[in-house]
This record gives structure tokens, C-alpha cells and sequence, in this order.
């Protein structure tokens, strides 16, 4: 068994000569990973998602994922240009324009060989700074939430493309970027009103993201660690969980031997590591080091997910790229 296989990681380079270290179950694509070309880089790009599949998906497709929101999460900012933010979207398109750019990156994604998308964001707007979230949220309301995830998040299953709905169970009123610290958030009433969107949205077959974010029923975990707030979450939500990146300081536990534990425990199907080939090999080392009889579950979800998982185009076609990017930069106003 190789337990590493429940790591969704972070690689480094353009090339699939420049990736090393754990064979992992996914893959996270960030700027790095981006020739800034606009003429050479997407294929490269495919050819890299291309040689991972056939580095690390010999025996079981590997899952390719992104953040794709639009607006300040852009990774296709580099070829596309500046993109609106959701919240932009809903306000001036409603749940048509969600729709429509849900269905926009999932197809452009899918030229790309990618088979997930980390969207939508269904955190509630509440227009405080420092966060990391702002324009990213829709809307203060959970209504119009409901509304504009739930356009996208099916505009983008429509091409084939796997979304997440993110970050659970929402960071919304919260005062400080879980990517520096670990927010909190003691108020019922808040906890009600961002919980609403997820409830709606969510399904067994649906991959929710959990925020690293300390809840009165956490026990001083952030809930991403928490199995009462993941598997065995009070609302009897359903889905297919997996963390935040485990990198983010937000994420306190006191070594990866123990985030590996808890977020196994508490329901996770992956571990989302990003950021450092340094915390891949360890948290690599802590999977292994977990007992069979604990990673087996986590291992066959994972692959049962991988197994339904958009296949790769056998190749890139180029004029359809071109033609995409010219339909985006057009829906921008570009």
C-alpha cells in the first residue's frame, strides 16, 4: 500500500523532469507551474498534466485540480488577463452570468487536462479587509449564495470538470487570513448563516473543502481537524471532504505526524499539502506511518473520485484554446 497515494500535493517546475519525490493521488497546479508565454505555455502546460498522468496514473488516474475562481484567484490570469470576481459576476450577470462562467472555465480547463476545480467559493461577503476572501464571496446574503454557487458549481459539472464547494463551514465575518493565523468564529447565529449555502449545495457525490477555522465545537482544533465538524458535523452534511492546503497557518497542529492523524480521522479523504517539497516529505513520511486499517478508507475514496474524473484529450488542440481565450476576454469586456 503506498499510503503517500492520499496526498493531493503541490508540484514544482514546468516540466515533468523537474518533479520529484511522493508518487501522490493528485495534483495542485499553481503559477509556478505556468510558462508566462501565452503562446507556448498552455501546451506545456498539458504536456506536463499529460506526463503526470502517465508518471503517477498508470494504475489509477491521478486527480489534476487548480483554483480557478476568477477575479483575484486567477491562475489563467496569465494567458487570459483580468477576469471578474464572483462577487462581480453575481452582481452584475446574476445566476446566468454564474452559470456561464462556471461553464467557461470548466471547458477551458478541460483543454488543459484539468479535472478539478477548486470552486466556488460559498463563504458569505462581508466586506472586511485582510481576510483573503473580499470579492471572492457573492454575496452577504445566503440566499443569493445558494444561488450563484450553485450556477457556477453546475455551469462547471456540465463540462465534465469537478468543482469543490469551499471553505467549509464558511469563513465569512471572520477577522484575520487563515493563511497567516487560525480565524474563529464563537457566534450560533453566524455559524447558521454561513452553514446555508453548503446544506444546499452539498451531496454525497460533492467535494467540500474544510476551512482551518477554530468553532465551538471544534475542541480548540481548527475544524479542518475536527471530526465533529467534518464526518460527524451536527447538520448531518454529506460529501466528500478535504482540507484547506495543511500548509496554511491556520492549519495548527504541532507536526505533520499529528495533521495527518486528525485530518484522516476527521473524515478527509486527501491531504491537500501546496506549498513546499519540504512538507510534502513529511507529510508523505506521517501517511506512512499511519496504520493500514486507518488510510485504507481514505485511499479507496480517493481512487473511487479519481476513477469518475474527466480523461485527458489525447492531445492539445491549440485553435480551440485560441478560440476559448478570445471568448473570455470578450465575456471580461476586454
Amino acid at each position: 500500500m503506498n499510503k503517500s497515494e492520499i496526498l493531493w500535493r503541490g508540484v514544482w517546475g514546468l516540466d515533468v523532469e523537474d518533479i520529484s519525490g511522493p508518487v501522490a493521488g493528485g495534483a495542485v497546479l499553481f503559477q509556478r507551474n505556468f510558462d508566462p508565454d501565452p503562446n507556448t505555455g498552455p501546451e506545456r502546460l498539458f504536456r506536463l498534466n499529460a506526463s503526470l498522468q502517465g508518471k503517477w496514473g498508470r494504475e489509477c488516474p491521478i486527480a489534476i485540480a487548480i483554483d480557478q475562481e476568477g477575479g483575484a484567484v486567477s491562475r489563467l490570469k496569465t494567458w487570459v488577463g483580468q477576469t471578474p470576481s464572483f462577487r462581480q459576476v453575481w452582481l452584475e450577470g446574476g445566476e446566468d452570468a454564474c452559470w456561464k462562467w462556471g461553464q467557461l472555465w470548466g471547458r477551458g480547463l478541460s483543454l488543459l487536462g484539468i479535472s478539478v476545480n477548486f470552486a466556488p467559493v460559498l463563504d458569505l461577503y462581508d466586506g472586511i479587509e485582510g481576510t483573503g476572501m473580499g470579492t471572492r464571496c457573492a454575496s452577504p446574503d445566503p440566499m443569493d449564495v445558494c444561488i450563484a454557487a450553485g450556477a457556477f458549481i453546475k455551469g462547471l459539472e456540465s463540462t465534465g470538470v469537478r468543482g469543490c464547494l469551499k471553505h467549509f463551514p464558511g469563513l465569512g465575518g471572520t477577522m484575520v487570513d487563515s493563511h497567516v493565523a487560525m480565524p474563529s468564529i464563537d457566534s450560533a447565529t453566524q455559524i447558521a448563516n454561513g452553514i446555508l449555502p453548503f446544506l444546499s449545495l452539498a451531496d454525497p457525490g460533492r467535494m467540500v473543502m474544510v476551512a482551518h477555522l477554530q468553532t465551538p465545537i471544534s475542541d480548540g482544533l481548527p475544524a479542518s481537524l475536527s471530526k465533529n465538524q467534518v464526518f460527524d458535523n451536527p447538520w448531518g452534511m454529506e460529501g466528500i471532504w478535504i482540507p484547506d492546503d495543511m500548509e496554511m497557518a491556520g492549519c495548527q497542529a504541532p507536526d505533520w505526524d499529528v495533521r495527518a492523524r486528525l485530518a484522516i480521522e476527521a473524515g478527509h479523504m486527501a491531504l491537500l499539502v501546496c506549498q513546499t517539497e519540504k512538507a510534502v516529505r513529511e507529510a508523505s513520511e506521517a501517511a506512512e506511518s499511519l496504520e493500514d486499517a486507518l488510510v485504507a478508507p481514505a485511499i479507496e475514496t480517493f481512487r473511487s473520485v479519481r476513477r469518475t474524473l474527466k480523461t485527458m484529450p489525447e492531445r492539445f488542440e491549440k485553435d480551440a484554446w485560441q478560440a476559448w481565450v478570445d471568448e473570455v476576454e470578450r465575456a471580461s469586456g476586454a
